[in-house]
This record gives C-alpha cells, structure tokens and sequence, in this order.
C-alpha cells in the first residue's frame, strides 16, 4: 500500500511540474526583438528584418515614428528602406500624446509582422506611449508572435530600465567624460526586456563611461553597449549579434562597487565583447 501511495504523489507530483511548465512556457512570448544600435542598416540587415517579419508571405509592417520630432519624415526614411527591397505592405502610425487612439489601430499593431521604432529621442517615444493602450497593444504583439524592432533611440526603449540620454550633474556637457554616482538618467522603457539596460551608437560615440556608470548603479541587469550598423536578436534569454560591428556588455552581479559623492568604482565587473555571428544570454550571473 506504502509503495501505491508513493507511487500515486511521484505521479501527481510529475504532472504538477509539467502543468507548471506548460503554464510558464505559455506565458514567455512567441516573437522576436530586433535592437539595432542606430546608424545606417547594411542591405543584409533589412533583408534580414524583412525575412523575420514575414512581409512576403502576407504580413505586414507598422512603423512607430514617435521619437523623432518630425515624426512624418522619420516615417517616410524608415519605409523606405524597406520599399526599396519590395515590401508594400508597409504604413506608419504617428500617434500623439494624450490621444485617444482608434481601436482599429490598436488592432492592427497587435496582429503586425513586425512593429520598426524610429530613431530620435528615447523620452518623445515614452512620453506618448508609456501607460497607455499603445504601449498594451505592443506588449500584446510581442506576445502573440511579432517582431519588435528599433533603432538608435528605438533601441534604448526596449528595456525596463531605460538611459535617456540626459546627464544630471553635467548637463550641458558633450559626451561622457566622468564615472560618477547619480548622473546618467534613467527613466521606464518599454520594458520588453527586463534583465539588461541597452545603450546605442555605442563604440562609434565613446559612450563606455556612460555605460560603465549604468552598470555599476544597476547590478541586477547587464548593461549592453550595441554599435552602430549592428543589432542584437533577441529570442527569449537568448541574443544572438548581426551586423558589422561589435556589442559590448557589462555584468557587476559579482563586482564589489564602492560610491563617493563624486566617484564611482568597482571591483570585479565582467566585460565581453561579441563580434557578428556571436550568442550570449541575457541573464546576468551571481
């Protein structure tokens, strides 16, 4: 009888944790995020992005142009790139902040092939989107099975935790000549990804002081440097770099940091520099 019993709780038990499986596996999303770090796309690249949305099999492509302050003519470049190799099915939503958005729209960017983020200014995006059903209606595409893409500034939005760009102790300085506590402004993203804070232009700009900064003061998440011309595909955990560049990614879940009113150090962070064709997880290691 003992053995039955045992028998019967190893059954129940197994069944429990497929359940558990099954439901978690249910709730990962289905689609794909395309982070280009800005710059001009080499020809391979849109191609790619063509292939991964589906356009020419009856999918099609929305463009979201609200980082840029001229959103019409950031809709009109970002088109044609694809246009250029073919794609008709293409058309751009250029939503305003604090606009009630037709239900059609929302409809539409949540059973796309792909939604493409212009370039421009990190914070315009958010300042439209974030909490509203715009922001909901991406989540839902990502989740249903869309590719969600971005450049430069459609990059940065990808992350829960999002650089804008602003220093607050130099903030009229050109570029990013300190490590210091406190500076580099950090606002909500999109949130599509939850365990790494994305960086454009990264090499190209000098930007690893900036980016040195964010992952000292965000150990819980990689801090990822992505260069121009250069993307990170991302599928589930795992992110895999296209393009002709490098990415560089930080990881201080090990380090020992020290913070002065003025300065910041570390002991111990983990650098890794991919090269195309490279694969790494997007989960930082303690």
């Amino acid at each position: 009888m003992k053995i039955k019993i045992a028998a019967l709780l190893l059954s129940a038990f197994a069944l429990l944790s497929i359940s558990c499986k099954n439901n978690a596996d249910s709730l990962k999303p289905k689609g794909q995020l395309y982070i280009i770090g800005g710059g001009k796309r080499p020809p391979e690249m849109v191609k790619q992005l063509i292939a991964l949305s589906g356009a020419k099999s009856g999918k099609y492509i929305i463009v979201l142009p609200q980082s840029s302050s001229e959103p019409d003519t950031a809709a009109y470049w970002a088109m044609k790139q694809f246009k250029d190799q073919g794609v008709t099915n293409i058309t751009y939503f250029n939503f305003k902040k604090n606009e009630i958005v037709e239900q059609s729209k929302l409809d539409s960017l949540e059973n796309a092939g792909m939604i493409y983020i212009a370039g421009g200014d990190q914070s315009l995006f958010m300042g439209v989107v974030l909490n509203t059903p715009v922001y909901n209606a991406i989540h839902n595409a990502y989740k249903k099975g869309a590719v969600i893409a971005g450049t430069s500034a459609g990059a940065a939005v990808m992350s829960k935790k999002m650089i804008t760009g602003n220093q607050l102790k130099h903030p009229e300085m050109e570029g990013y000549k300190t490590i210091q506590p406190n500076n580099i402004e950090i606002t909500e993203g999109l949130g599509l990804v939850t365990t790494a804070i994305f960086d454009q232009h990264f090499i190209w700009r000098e930007r690893i002081n900036r980016l040195i900064s964010v992952s000292i003061e965000n150990p819980n998440e990689l801090a990822i440097g992505i260069d121009e011309s250069t993307a990170l595909l991302v599928k589930g955990d795992s992110a895999t770099v296209y393009g002709v560049s490098q990415v560089v990614v930080l990881n201080a879940a090990n380090a020992n940091t020290v913070a002065t009113d003025s300065l910041l150090g570390v002991n111990g962070i983990e650098l890794n520099v991919y090269l195309p064709g490279q694969r790494f997880l997007l989960t930082p290691r303690n």
